[in-house]
């Protein structure tokens, strides 16, 4: 996703324990090959969230039509949160930013502020996306309307789609809400609780962290 002088496009890539990662600029036209036209696909596999697209703050369990392998665990469900990430965890708790996530840019997006916004996925039985469509930022909806996707592919491909990005990435405020793009695993170990014996508290490990540049995420790219 960086653009040379010369309106010419390097690929950058990443090579991580997991993943290794390319990055695709405005210019380069795998950006737009990537993109998945939801609006084109059949309407049967399709939905839109209606919850999550009127609210705030929140996550929905979904079902996938296939196993997703995430970091070699198959997973069959994952959490779509408004917060532009999902959530790939098997335990909902209250810091879902933190870890277990694939963000294509989480931040404090508020999809109940306009009737234009929605959260929206598409399966197809060997792809599933996640489009926020037209979500503003709490506080800085002046700034305009973002639109993007994550898409996880059968085969463990997971790509990151922009269509329009009105804001310099590095410039939204972390303050309210965490902001990153990239991908987070962990493990979660159950210890038997000093003050309640038959009670158990959950201690997450993250184990692996990749963090993509956030100045490369521009309109129309991937």
């Amino acid at each position: 996703m960086d653009t040379l002088p010369d309106n010419r496009t390097r690929v950058m890539e990443d090579n991580h324990s997991y993943y290794v990662s390319r990055l695709y600029g405005p210019s380069e036209p795998r950006s737009r090959e990537l993109w998945v036209d939801v609006a084109e696909a059949n309407r049967s596999q399709v939905k839109i969230h209606t919850i999550l697209s009127n609210t705030h703050r929140q996550a929905s369990r979904v079902v996938l039509s296939f196993d997703f392998p995430f970091y070699g665990h198959p997973l069959r469900q994952i959490t779509i949160a408004t917060g532009g990430f999902i959530f790939m965890g098997d335990v909902i708790h209250r810091m879902l930013t933190a870890t277990q996530y694939v963000a294509p840019l989480m931040a404090n997006f508020n999809p109940g502020y306009s009737d234009n916004s929605t959260v929206v996925y598409f399966d197809n039985g060997t792809v599933f996306v996640v489009q926020w469509d037209h979500v503003y930022l709490q506080g800085w909806e002046d700034k305009g309307s973002f639109t993007f996707q994550a898409a996880l592919h059968r085969d463990g491909r997971i790509v990151f789609g922009y269509k329009e990005i009105p804001m310099s990435v590095p410039e939204i405020s972390s303050s309210q809400h965490p902001v990153k793009t990239g991908l987070s695993d962990a493990f979660m170990i159950l210890n038997p609780s000093p003050d309640v014996p038959e009670s158990r508290r959950r201690s997450i490990f993250e184990y692996h962290r990749i963090e993509l540049d956030p100045s490369k995420v521009t309109s129309m790219s991937a």
